[in-house]
């Protein structure tokens, strides 16, 4: 029997711009997991999950090409990255299982893989499934701790894979935008996560916000969205290098402004009312908050120093109806050897 497990993500900064090849962003992995267990008896295979499918594929896809033989398994999966009802916290549960299934038949088969050759595996199976992923998720779900992360060519890799295969598309000149670096986890500072309790789809909502982009004039081009997200992506995860507090959630406070602005500009409601809700009372008891991710219901973050009023926080949005979740951050995982995963 071969047990693993991933862990689910929450974004920090970067949101809509990641997307874009070469743009960055912040995230963090949380200490809520998939768990899948692998029994090499022969069995019917878990299918219900088209990311489990396309994880399956992509590994047996890359043992055909080493020339190693087909062995029968079933899996049981577990989650942990939903509520009581079911109901997914917005986590990152497509991400985790895509990277603990691809981490169980690695060890399955014998082939050896480095953890940036199943980040790069685990991409190349989301992108069968949702072209515009960022890939993010996947990366704090390999690696954990705190990351910053920069996407690679999705759309070569996809042509690369299509036209010579996985094999191929592992060493493809794409990957080189790729950026995966392990941030200090900053001291002093309590992490606060709260549910809306209404799930969002981030793949319908990438895919309207592209879609918008070329059908409107908006008043904040893609360009200018674009240079601002960088700025301060780079502006926070500085302040972190440095320990300066007061920098970081200044570059907090000013993406939650842009992604306002952003919604506003596409017509799409990323700040959902009770998101402002969790951000104004998290910012009225001293921490600093945002939305977290695509946006549209699911999670917000806010970052607490020790002079905050957290209880205030946590019961404040129990009173409106917002679930605080117990996470923590994640260990890091050791990066490849002779890799920082940044080209």
């Amino acid at each position: 029997m071969i047990e693993t497990r991933a862990p689910g993500k929450l974004f920090v900064l970067g949101e809509y711009a990641v997307v874009t090849a070469g743009q960055p962003s912040v995230l963090v992995a949380v200490d809520r997991y998939i768990t899948v267990r692998l029994d090499p008896n022969p069995a019917p295979r878990e299918t219900s999950s088209p990311h489990v499918r396309e994880a399956i594929r992509v590994i047996e896809e890359l043992r055909e090409s080493r020339g190693i033989a087909p062995r029968e398994f079933s899996l049981e999966i577990r989650s942990d990255l939903e509520d009581a009802r079911g109901a997914k916290l917005g986590l990152g549960s497509s991400a985790a299982v895509t990277v603990a299934v691809i981490d169980a038949l690695d060890r399955h088969y014998g082939l050896s893989l480095e953890p940036l050759e199943r980040f790069k595996l685990a991409l190349l199976a989301t992108i069968e499934l949702a072209p515009l992923a960022s890939g993010g998720d996947l990366a704090v779900s390999t690696f954990g701790g705190w990351v910053r992360y920069v996407a690679p060519d999705r759309a070569a890799l996809r042509d690369a894979r299509a036209t010579h295969g996985v094999a191929h598309a592992l060493g493809h000149a794409a990957w080189s935008q790729l950026e995966i670096r392990h941030l200090q986890e900053p001291s002093g500072l309590e992490l606060l996560v709260g549910w809306t309790g209404s799930p969002a789809s981030t793949e319908r909502l990438v895919d309207e916000m592209t879609a918008r982009e070329v059908s409107t004039v908006p008043s904040l081009s893609q360009q200018s969205f674009l240079q601002e997200s960088r700025t301060l992506t780079d502006g926070f995860t500085s302040a972190l290098t440095k320990g300066a507090w007061r920098e970081a959630a200044a570059a907090v406070r000013a993406a939650r402004s842009l992604l306002q602005r952003l919604g506003a500009a596409r017509g799409i409601e990323i700040e959902t009312g009770t998101l402002g809700v969790l951000c104004d009372v998290a910012e009225q008891h001293g921490a600093v908050a945002k939305p977290s991710g695509a946006g549209g219901g699911d999670c917000g973050i806010a970052f607490a120093t020790p002079d905050a009023d957290i209880a205030g926080i946590l019961r404040e949005w129990q009173q409106s109806g917002i679930h605080p979740l117990d996470l923590r951050v994640t260990e890091p995982v050791a990066l490849s050897k002779g890799a920082s995963h940044e080209h």
